[in-house]
């Protein structure tokens, strides 16, 4: 290795060194899958819901991320953190790091719809690309909380060989 990349790594190592190898890898791939089922769900909510009412992606919004922490949560805990115990426990803690994202987002989303009319072309496509952006927030918050929060290891909760 290179003096310059060992110096490199030498500066990152702290923030890595603690996270096992392949598993902020793991996290992405899941991650990517979440985010395409998410904003497919949220679309698809919201094109069906804005025909409704006359802020559809806002409840399109709620009712998109109850399903999507379900499904994030399920890929998380077998192909990333792969814990083993209390389903409930860890689906509650997984609803508690992503509640932050969901209050913030959501109540973001208004104003980024208002900002993007304004100051775009994109009137009807506002709302997504307003969804797209507050999506793409949760991605380190939520991997840094589920690593730290949801599925922490403790004496109930073993991980599984990698």
């Amino acid at each position: 290795m290179s003096t310059g990349k060992l110096q490199e790594r030498g500066r990152f190592a702290p923030l890595t060194d603690h996270i096992p190898q392949g598993q902020f890898l793991r996290y992405l791939v899941v991650g990517g899958w979440n985010t395409l089922f998410g904003f497919g769900s949220y679309a698809f909510l919201t094109a069906v819901l804005d025909r409704h009412f006359s802020h559809g992606y806002i409840l399109a919004n709620l009712l998109a991320s109850l399903i999507n922490i379900t499904v994030s949560f399920l890929g998380y805990k077998w192909f990333v953190f792969k814990t083993t115990g209390n389903y409930f426990r860890e689906w509650l803690r997984s609803v508690a790091v992503y509640s932050t994202a969901i209050i913030i987002g959501t109540a973001a989303l208004p104003g980024l719809v208002r900002l993007i009319r304004h100051s775009s072309r994109l009137n009807a496509a506002a709302p997504y690309v307003a969804g797209a952006l507050v999506m793409s927030f949760s991605v380190l918050y939520s991997f840094l909380g589920h690593r730290k929060f949801s599925f922490r290891v403790d004496d109930n909760i073993r991980r599984k060989q990698e």
